[in-house]
């Protein structure tokens, strides 16, 4: 498996969202690359929703589809409202899927 973790530096949430990331592909014995995307081109041909965005296999678990590409912050829903970045328990969902 696969696991990504794609970010620009303005977003705080990348962050968290790597800390999280880490902790639970550490426990699967999984590995995560990180990508720094810069400029709107990168995003757009990473298919980047936002930071943070992480991908499985290559794919966004938490996309609906109609998230714009660009350079933003962006927002996940979790069980306690909006947030940066997916719960643990979201991203343990994704991953054991």
């Amino acid at each position: 498996m696969k696991l990504e973790l794609l970010y620009f530096d303005d977003c705080p949430n990348w962050s968290i969202a790597a800390e999280r990331l880490n902790d639970v592909a550490a426990r699967r014995g999984l590995a995560v690359e990180r990508r720094l995307v810069t400029t709107p081109e990168e995003a757009e041909a990473a298919r980047f929703r936002g930071s943070p965005t992480i991908l499985v296999d290559g794919e966004d678990p938490f996309a609906s589809g109609d998230e714009p590409f660009g350079l933003a912050c962006r927002v996940y829903q979790t069980p306690d409202g909006p947030a940066g970045s997916p719960t643990t328990e979201q991203l343990e969902a994704v991953i054991d899927a």
